[in-house]
Parts: C-alpha cells; structure tokens; sequence
C-alpha cells in the first residue's frame, strides 16, 4: 500500500514540475511577444494558458484520488492539501500570462522606458516559480524559504519600473496615445509582480507541507 502511495506522489511531483514549466512556456512567451511586438508568440502564451488549466484539473482528479484510495495522515495529507493550493496559484500565473498576452496584441510599436528592468523583472519572477516547484519535488523546505524572500526583489523590480514610467510622463505632455501605452507597460509590470507574488504562495505552501507551520504564521 505504501508503495503504491509513493508511487502516487511521485506522479503528483512530475504533474507539478510539468504544470510549473508550462507556467514558464507561457511568461517567457508573453514577455518575449512584448519585447518583439510579436502577435504569434502573445497567441502562443495563450495557448499555453489554457495548457495549463486542463493540468490543473488533472492534478485535481490525482490528488482527489490519493485522499479518497490512500486515506493520507498527517504529513502526507499537508503535502496532498499544499499541492492543491499550489496549482490554484499556478493557474493564476497562466492567467497572468495571457493577460500580458492580450495586451501585446493591442499595443502600439513603441519603445518601452527602461526596458531592462521589465525583463530583468520577468526572469527573477519565473527563476522564483522554477525554484518554488522544485522545492515541493526535493521536499526541501530552506529552498522554499528562500522563494518567499526572493519576493522583495520582483518587488523593488516593480517600483524601478514604476518610477522609470513616472519620469516619462513628467518629461513632457503626454497625449492619451502616450498615456494609454504608459498604463499599458505599468499594467504588465503589474502582472509580472503578481507572478512573485504566487510564486511566493507556492513557496509557503511547501513549507507548510513539510513542517506543519504556515510561514505567515509564525511571522
């Protein structure tokens, strides 16, 4: 019985790590068609976002199955709950992706104001989720720790971003084509922030599968 369990989990590990880099597929692709103004990647990371809703009811339908056939205890039922709050984030990312996505379709060719900083943003955020879902697979809680300090620095990312945008608008009058395609790149920085912040969530949800103890906790 305990080795068809660990069998399970095992699988549960592998769905997550698969469901984890269609997350990325989708964040790399969005921010990419951002960089290149390009219409077919924003339909691809579309495409990946619903990718990554039809994993997020399989792992749904495994993880139902472990609580109903196993009857998991204790630890092994934190680690059953924790992946079910995970990929409620995970799809979240998808979602942001797409949103990005969505508004690289309607945007206008112009360069964007200190475009480092959005991409520097975009791959600390996506290192952030690699990190969070590898955490849960090595059941190493330190890694996870380390995800939700990380969070801080997608943050400063957002305010450099922020205050590059402010600038651009103070440096002269802006007409409602300049204003609409500034709120544009504050509303993907946005976006890109929020993959941090569930990134972060999935990180705490595998601390507290691991230890019992939800980080917000014991803060």
């Amino acid at each position: 019985m305990r080795k068809t369990f660990d069998e399970q989990l095992d699988l549960l590990s592998q769905e997550l790590t698969h469901m984890g880099a269609l997350c990325e597929t989708a964040i790399a692709s969005a921010t990419e068609a951002l960089k290149k103004r390009d219409v077919d990647l924003a339909k691809h990371a579309i495409a990946a976002d619903q990718e990554i809703d039809q994993q997020e009811r399989e792992i749904e339908r495994l993880c139902l199955k472990l609580l109903l056939q196993q009857q998991p205890v204790a630890r092994d039922l934190r680690i059953i709950s924790s992946a079910l709050k995970m990929i409620s984030d995970m799809e979240r990312i998808g979602d942001q992706a797409a949103d990005i996505a969505e508004i690289v379709k309607y945007m206008a060719e112009r360069e964007i104001p200190n475009a480092q900083h959005l991409k520097n943003m975009s791959e600390f955020a996506m290192g952030m989720l690699s990190s969070s879902i590898n955490a849960f697979v090595e059941q190493n809680a330190d890694k996870a720790r380390k995800v939700i300090l990380d969070d801080d620095v997608v943050d400063s990312y957002f305010e450099r971003v922020k205050a590059d945008l402010i600038e651009s608008l103070s440096q002269g009058e802006a007409d409602k084509e300049d204003g609409q395609f500034l709120l544009d790149i504050l509303m993907i920085a946005k976006y890109i922030e929020r993959v941090g912040d569930h990134a972060t969530n999935i990180a705490e949800w595998v601390v507290y599968g691991l230890t019992g103890a939800h980080p917000e906790e014991t803060n």
